[in-house]
This record gives C-alpha cells, structure tokens and sequence, in this order.
C-alpha cells in the first residue's frame, strides 16, 4: 500500500458556522467535535482515496477557552497565541482537548471510538507527538498513576542538567520581547526563565519566537554541544512512555514535530522500543536538514520524512515560473537511495494553500505538480483537507491574517469546507463547478496511487536526459516512466508546467526496455487521468516517439498496455 494521508484540524474540519468573528471565542465561532468525524465522513474520504487521516491538534494543548468547571485549571492567555491556541503547545500529552469533546469529562472515550471508527472504515490513524517542546503551563492531570510530571523534579538552580526535563535561565524572570505579560492577579509569572521551544536559550525571546513554549532537554547541553546520554535522560523515559500510552490506544503513525531538534540518538532508541510492542505502527519526521535524512531513516528508525526541502521546494518554484521542469531530476536524484522514505505534500498547515494570493492564486496550476508529487516514486502523498477544493486561505482569523493559510490557532471555519459539509451530508451539491472539478480530479489521482500497480509499487525513469529536444529543454515539460515488474504495468506520466496546451513526442530510449523490461510491439495508450481520453495505439520498440497532447496546467498519466 502506498499511504495516502489526508490531514485535517477537527477544530474546524467540520464547524459549518457561516459568520465566524474576527478572533472569536469558542463560544462565538463554534469547534468541530471529535463525534463529527462520522462514518458518513470517514467513507467520503476512503472514497477520495485516502488510506490515513491525520487528525491534527488533537492532544490537549494550551488555549484560552476555560474548562475549569471540569478541573481543567485555565490557562494564562498571555501565553497562548490566538484564542484557541497552538496545538503544538501541549498542555497535557496524557489528554485529549476538551474543546473537541460533546461530553467533556468523558473526551478519551470519544477519541477512543474515533479511532474505532477509522479502523472500521478501512483507514488508519495519524496522530501527532510533539517531542521537543511543552506549553508554558505544561501540567498533566490525566497521566497514568506513577508518572511524574515533566519538571517536577528539575534542579532549577542549573542552566544545564542531564537530568532536568528543561533549560533553566538561572536568577532572570521570563520577559519575552513585545509580549504583554498583564498586571496585577492577571500577570504570568515564571521564574527563573525557561529555555523556550525554537533553541531561544535567554530569558528574553522575542514575539516572533515560539515564546508560548518551554524546551525540553534530551540531554545536551546547548552551550558546548556535549552529549549526556548514559545513563538514558528522564526525559528520555517520559516520552517513550508517552508513545507507548497512545500506541496502545490503537494509533497506526506518529507525525512527529519538528523531529531533527531531538537528537537522533533519542529516536533510535525509542522508536526501537515502540516497534518492539507494535511493530506495525510507523513514525513520520517532519524534518528540515538534508543533511540528516540518511542518519533520521537508518539510525533513527524513521519510516518516512517530510521532503520539504527538495521536491516540494522544486515543486513551488516550478509552480510561480521561478525554475525550470528539468530541476526535478535533480531533486529526486539529491534523495533516490532514500525517496521511498520521503513524505510528499503541496500544503499542509504549515505551508501557503495553493489557492491564496501569496502562493499560485489558482488552484488549477497545480495540477501538474500533485501529478508528479504524487506519482514520482512510491513515497506517501498527503493531501491537506480543502486542498481538493481549491481554499485560499484568505481569510483574516484572528491571530492568523490573510496569510495564505488556515489558522492553527484560532476558532473558524473555513468556506470551501462548508460547502463540502452542506449540513452534514458531505456532498457536492453545494460546491461550485470548479471545486467538483478539482476534487473529481484528485479523487482520480489518489485512487490511481493504490488500485494501479505501477503507481502503487513500480520503479521510475526519468525521461528527460534523452528528451531535451522533443520536450522543450524541460522549461515546462516533465516526463517519466513507472514500471512494475510484478505484472508489467506501466504508465507514462507528462506533465505540463505551462498555460498552454502542447503537443508531444516522448522518445523512450532502449535502456528503459533494458531496465524496466518494457515489451515491445504494439501498445495501446489510455490516458488515466481524464475521464472522456480516447485510447490510440502506437509501436513500441527502442527511442521509439509515443505522441501526446497534454492540457495547460495539467498532466497525463498514460497506462501502456501490449497488444502482444
């Protein structure tokens, strides 16, 4: 199986609230709820295509809607950006957020049938661990009898101890730069100063850092980079029993944030032990540094990292005219002893939606690009929910502005997803014609990845090192080969960059029959993708031409089938 992996927020995959406010309260935007994600839902993304849902910020994390009435101490605001929060500012890693529940005090048991929920539809759970880093008010009410609570037993008066949970900034107070603390009752107080979540080691970071959150330490100490590892950091031990706690409620991957600020060393001991119960389940790295893909895969246990910095950097440069279609050889060669392992994406909640103003202001042009992303080996695809409906990202939330992205940190509701919603039914009676269009499209395309075979697990090649004359230089045009040995499917992708529709020739040199086994004869050629191509057939034999005509902004992934 190729995994297919849909991401979505329940705070506001399913809030159907037309007039979200500016800033809102829970109480005056609304929140989806962990009970919303039905069955109903669940099969509508099966029948996308997916084969895992990511359900993001779904452990409790800091936020300014108070639940004391159920003993959930509230939370300073001072230290919670937006009103909702960041859900990569934990609270408590043994809990569910108490926003996502109907019945608060029994909010694990709705996570927990949830998870029994896309067990039954066929899907898989992701969930995410936030390993480097804990909101300011970190205190868990939820944890199993004998755990002790991150801090608690910390020698404040070191900056650095292998065996402190965090980095103390001796005999200074917490004074983040730009950041109101409040007055009087109302004032967050924190001495002496923690080391905050982004490597800020001062008493002061400023408005733009992660001042939100507390670092936590694996057992470096960040002034000579010395590493304290033996014997193994409490740190160490509390966050392993953390992903064991939710790998026994039935969790199929970790999204492990912002993976390359703990030390590898920590994850190849760690996900051993996970794997050593649960050896099924599958850790996921977002992850920054090229530099550390091979050690984070092979000595720190990865299955899977985020290819942020090469295919989906490629991907967005190719996509604003700012690079060429050829550059992507490069890329995938920078990672092709390790690409199986890379996650590919056009958006997630980190990255501009496609749609806005600030990336491509039109979801359509990117279609060649999630054909390539998707197709390009036998790496993950994820799709981030609105994405197949074209969202723009251009509303002003609250904390977030019109940045071209969805908020993560505060209470909404986002139009293209009310209209998919249309009162609960999830259907596409309340969608525009350009959104059924794009959504009929990816639906195709992530189909594709698991029900056909060269897709699914077939080897690639490229085709541009013999095709700089039929395929314009590679300034708009991109083509390649998937092969499966297994049952000789093949396909032939092209994609085309450019506003224009062009007419092909793609040569296949001999080397390609050498290396995929390719038959040779007469073949016939169907284009996969679109729903009303017609089939031709052509004589395939070495360097032989297959002609083509590919849409503007589009692509074609043509099935080659031997009338031998």
């Amino acid at each position: 199986m190729k995994p297919i992996i849909y991401q979505f927020f329940p705070r506001w995959f399913t809030n159907d609230n037309p007039n979200p406010v500016h800033g809102g309260t829970m109480r005056q935007n609304g929140c989806g709820k962990l009970n919303d994600i039905d069955d109903k839902l669940l099969a509508k993304l099966r029948d996308l295509g997916a084969t895992h849902v990511w359900p993001t910020g779904v452990i409790e994390h800091a936020t300014c809607t108070d639940f004391s009435q159920y003993g959930i101490a509230p939370c300073n605001p001072h230290v919670v950006k937006g009103q909702a929060g960041s859900p990569y500012a934990i609270r408590d890693y043994y809990d569910i957020s108490p926003e996502l529940a109907v019945d608060v005090p029994h909010r694990m048991k709705e996570f927990e049938a949830l998870v029994q929920r896309i067990h039954n539809t066929g899907l898989k759970i992701v969930l995410d661990f936030v390993p480097n880093h804990v909101a300011r008010q970190y205190h868990s009410d939820a944890a199993p009898a004998g755990v002790s609570d991150l801090g608690r037993d910390d020698d404040k008066g070191m900056f650095f101890s292998p065996t402190n949970n965090f980095y103390y900034i001796t005999g200074e107070p917490f004074r983040p730069s730009g950041v109101d603390l409040g007055s009087g009752d109302n004032r967050y107080d924190e001495f002496p100063a923690r080391a905050t979540g982004n490597d800020c080691f001062t008493a002061s970071p400023s408005a733009c850092d992660w001042y939100e959150t507390i670092k936590l330490n694996y057992g470096i100490d960040p002034w000579n980079g010395s590493r304290h590892f033996e014997p193994i950091p409490p740190t160490w031990h509390k966050m392993l029993a953390i992903l064991l706690f939710w790998a026994a409620k039935g969790v199929d991957a970790f999204r492990c944030d912002m993976a390359h600020m703990v030390p590898v060393e920590f994850w190849h001991w760690a996900i051993a032990a996970v794997k050593s119960h649960y050896p099924a389940i599958r850790f996921i790295a977002e992850i920054y540094d090229p530099a550390l893909y091979h050690s984070y895969i092979h000595y720190g246990g990865f299955d899977y990292l985020y290819d942020k910095v090469t295919l989906y950097d490629t991907l967005f440069a190719i996509i604003r005219g700012q690079a060429p279609a050829s550059r992507l050889t490069a890329c995938w060669q920078s990672v092709d002893d390790i690409r199986d392992h890379m996650l590919n994406f056009l958006e997630n909640h980190d990255e501009l939606r496609i749609a806005s103003p600030q990336f491509a202001g039109n979801a359509i042009v990117a279609r060649p690009a999630a054909v390539v992303s998707a197709t390009i080996s036998r790496a993950p695809f994820m799709l981030y929910a609105g994405q197949e409906l074209g969202e723009t990202g251009t509303d002003a939330e609250g904390y977030s502005g019109p940045d071209g992205r969805t908020t993560i940190f505060d209470y909404w509701s986002v139009p293209s997803l009310r209209a998919w919603n249309n009162g609960g039914r999830w259907d596409a009676r309340a969608l525009t014609r350009e959104q059924r269009a794009l959504r009929s499209f990816y639906r195709t395309l992530l189909r594709l990845c698991n029900s056909n075979p060269a897709l699914q697990r077939g080897s690639m090649f490229d085709l541009m090192w013999v095709n700089g004359d039929t395929l314009d230089g590679g300034h708009d045009l991109y083509a390649y080969l998937r092969h499966d040995q297994r049952t000789g499917q093949a396909v032939l992708v092209i994609a085309n960059f450019s506003g224009s529709d062009r007419s092909v020739s793609v040569r296949i040199p001999g080397h390609a029959f050498d290396c995929l086994n390719l038959p040779t004869g007469s073949a016939t050629v169907t284009d996969l993708l679109h729903s009303a191509a017609q089939s031709s057939t052509v004589s395939l034999s070495p360097d032989c031409l297959v002609p083509a005509t590919v849409p503007a902004h589009d692509a074609l992934i043509l099935d080659i089938k031997s009338n031998n």
